[in-house]
């Protein structure tokens, strides 16, 4: 058994393909050797930004000799047949084998060498590699048969045991040698084996090992905050990318001129992060700080201040950018900004953005004078979330306190969208919203108004926190009413796994805001309806709830008010948990499948019921009135208590009495006195859904 080493070094990889060249690698090879009848065992690849390498471990020196078996035509057929058979074979017929009337050919083939398979399966692998983008390179790419790779490939490693796989992909021969850092150690390394290929790189400025550059990534960032007083600001993502940007990552620390933290915070962020692969800090107090970590490529003979004094001139440049566009931006007020969506087309047949918010700022204002969005005890006037109104104010009455929240979310909603047309915004589009929230705090709107500006695309998925401050909730589910709505009326709905519009992910948000905050509000009916249907199973399953009890509850029809509903959920799923409950379905399943089956006509005849046929009886008339009434007043808890007093009857009717009786007057109100127990049942939800 030996161990194969395989290394293709290139040009620079990027570092978000990276993860995927990994999986891909490991991918090709395994199924390059299991055809050829190599048994794999352990892989493990790594990656840098200048090569790929993969390490397979106790791999045989050779395949085992194995029998392939073609059936032919039987003894009996005619001699057309055989002969066909024998053509196909290159066999002779003395070369057959005979086994129950029926020809077979048997081919023994010879095991090979794994040092062969390899060096015909490392051009396969390169050449069927699926890079996301690739490219051709020097002369040869006139040619659409040369080689594609991501960057040009430069070099190839393959080693099994201490023995080279000889092979060669598009004029790169393979061989021992291998080079190290970019900078530190240009110059050619000569690999032995798997055992010295990973120490030998590391004296050359080479961790090859991605997770480890990951770790020390993490530890030295940290570090170096720590050093200046500071604590980082964790960022896995920006980890795993300087990972990917490096061979020899070093971690550094650099300030910024403390002017540009007039910008907003997320603003500098961002630009550091997206610009330019840098960690940011926060001081003491939690605020950022003028400073960022980078994370460089080399040792640098002066430890680092060249490499920071130059990271910090680019990263001014892009301040600089920012605060011109923060300053450029507030010189014009929203109302203004937002006059140019009328340029801006939000759908050939559903009109601008402009269209959009006036239909928001509508809505918005509707579902607070309809009460369905209701000002917060807690809540000041023009305060933002969980602020509570100055004892020194006048207190409003209940009108007041609705006509000022419904003002608010109409104003929030006609200037919700206008950062769109920002500098900033322009530069940065994930800052949408964010940024119109900052520019209404900046021209001193009411804290409400900037707050439902900022956090009215929230929330986006199913971590992102859910708003409960009214204006904020109104203006949030308007803007994604009307999007799931308008794209439903002009018949662009998902199909299959195409969602252009994002509209499951609205409809996720509208059941959020809905659920979370206990609006009490028609989601819509038929399609739409349905849709919601779909979305609240995906939404509930992460909170343990059955798909089957949310359409047995939908199946009722008639309820589109998701709180209700899901109140309604909530106590069923209680309920067929209990032993009652079971039972109950039991009997229910029971009965609906014997009136299925009899085809009953709901025509009872005149007849004295059986003691047991009376108990059912005489439970039905309390139960069903009882649970009829507390579904009506929402006590589904009470519903779910009347439905189990019908448990002990209908199971005593089952052991006691023959419904098919052959007497039709007993036959068929036995039939009827079932039909009443599931229209009972039916008062609280279709058991017929109800798996089990």
């Amino acid at each position: 058994m030996s161990d194969f080493l395989l290394e293709l070094r290139s040009e620079e990889i990027p570092a978000r393909m990276q993860a995927g060249a990994r999986a891909s690698l490991e991918k090709l090879l395994r199924e390059q050797l299991s055809a050829a009848g190599v048994a794999v065992g352990a892989i493990t690849v790594w990656s840098t930004p200048r090569r790929l390498a993969l390490i397979a471990r106790d791999l045989p020196q050779a395949t085992a000799a194995v029998s392939e078996e073609a059936k032919g035509p039987r003894t009996s057929a005619p001699p057309q047949a055989l002969e066909g058979f024998l053509r196909k074979t290159g066999l002779t017929q003395d070369q057959l084998t005979e086994r129950d009337g029926v020809w077979f050919a048997i081919t023994e083939k010879p095991g090979r060498a794994t040092k062969d398979v390899l060096a015909e399966a490392i051009p396969a692998i390169v050449r069927a590699f699926p890079w996301p983008k690739s490219q051709r390179w020097g002369a040869a790419s006139i040619s659409t048969e040369s080689l594609r790779w991501v960057r040009p490939l430069l070099g190839i490693v393959a080693i099994l045991g201490e023995d080279l796989v000889e092979t060669e992909v598009g004029g790169i021969a393979s061989g021992y040698a291998t080079k190290g850092h970019r900078f530190h150690c240009p110059g050619e390394i000569t690999i032995g084996s798997v055992a010295d290929y990973q120490d030998k790189l590391r004296a050359c400025h080479v961790i090859v090992d991605h997770v480890e550059r990951e770790g020390l990534i993490r530890d030295k960032a940290k570090a170096a905050a720590e050093a200046a007083g500071l604590t980082l600001v964790e960022d896995e993502g920006l980890v795993i990318e300087n990972a990917g940007l490096t061979e020899w990552p070093v971690p550094l620390l650099g300030r910024f001129d403390p002017e540009f933290l007039e910008v907003p915070p997320e603003v500098i962020q961002l630009t550091a992060r997206t610009n330019q692969k840098y960690f940011i800090c926060r001081d003491a107090d939690g605020k950022l700080a003028n400073a960022f970590v980078c994370t460089a490529n080399i040792e640098a003979s002066d430890g680092g201040a060249g490499i920071v004094a130059g990271n910090r001139k680019v990263l001014a440049a892009r301040l600089s950018d920012a605060r011109f566009f923060w300053q450029q931006d507030r010189k014009v007020s929203l109302a203004d900004q937002a006059k140019k969506l009328e340029r801006i087309t939000f759908h050939e047949k559903l009109g601008t953005v402009a269209d959009k918010v006036e239909r928001v700022a509508k809505l918005a204002r509707w579902l607070v004078e309809q009460g369905i969005v209701k000002p917060s005890p807690l809540q000041g006037r023009g305060l933002g979330e969980g602020a509570t109104r100055d004892l020194s104010e006048r207190p409003l009455s209940p009108e007041g306190e609705r006509e000022e929240l419904a003002n608010h979310a109409e104003q929030a909603a006609r200037l919700c969208k206008a950062d769109l047309v920002t500098e900033m915004v322009g530069e940065f589009p994930d800052l949408q919203g964010l940024m119109g929230g900052y520019y209404a705090r900046a021209e001193g709107l009411p804290d409400a108004v900037a707050d439902a500006i900022r956090d009215h695309y929230k929330p986006v998925g199913q971590g992102d926190d859910v708003p409960t401050a009214p204006v904020t909730v109104a203006v949030a589910l308007a803007d994604k009413l009307d999007t799931l709505r308008s794209f439903f009326a002009i018949d662009e709905k998902p199909t299959g796994s195409k969602d252009p519009f994002a509209l499951r992910r609205a409809a996720l948000g509208i059941i959020r805001l809905i659920t979370e905050n206990g609006l009490r509000l028609s989601v819509g009916e038929g399609e739409l309806l349905a849709f919601f249907a779909d979305r609240l199973k995906v939404q509930q399953k992460e909170a343990g709830v059955r798909h089957d009890l949310i359409d047995a509850v939908f199946a009722l029809g008639g309820e589109d008010d998701l709180v209700r509903l899901l109140a309604r959920v909530h106590a069923l799923q209680a309920f067929v948990g209990t032993e009652d409950g079971a039972n109950l379905l039991a009997g229910y399943k029971r009965a609906a499948n014997i009136l299925k089956k009899e085809e009953f006509a709901g025509q009872p005849l005149s007849y004295t019921p059986e003691p047991a046929e009376q108990a059912l009886i005489d439970a039905l008339a309390s139960a069903g009135p009882k649970a009829a009434e507390a579904v009506a007043a929402e006590d589904f808890a009470g519903a779910m208590s009347a439905l189990a007093t019908l448990r002990a009857p209908i199971d005593a009717f089952f052991e006691s009495v023959t419904v098919n009786d052959a007497d039709p007057a007993k036959r068929s109100n036995r039939l009827a006195l079932l039909d009443r127990f599931r229209v009972a049942v039916h008062n609280v939800a279709d058991f017929s859904k109800i798996e089990g």
